[in-house]
């Protein structure tokens, strides 16, 4: 069972209902959480959790147009 890093309630999330990156909530808190990991599921603080902007994309078209666009500049 996982517990909330802010204020140590209980928190019932299966492995299979979330992605890494993901924000949850705490029910006993409110704090918003960041899923870092999966395998062991693993859950941080997401005020406390550092974002590197240049590795955050909204979906894979996004990925896809961003490598897209780096191939074409190596030329």
């Amino acid at each position: 069972m996982l517990t909330c890093p802010k204020c140590d309630a209980e928190i019932d999330i299966e492995e299979d209902e979330v992605d890494e990156g993901e924000s949850v909530g705490c029910d006993e808190c409110g704090a918003d959480l960041k899923v870092l990991g999966k395998i062991p599921l693993e859950l941080a603080a997401a005020d406390e959790v550092e974002v590197d902007e240049d590795e955050v994309y909204d979906d894979d078209e996004d990925l896809e147009e961003l490598e897209a666009e780096e191939e074409e500049e190596e030329f």
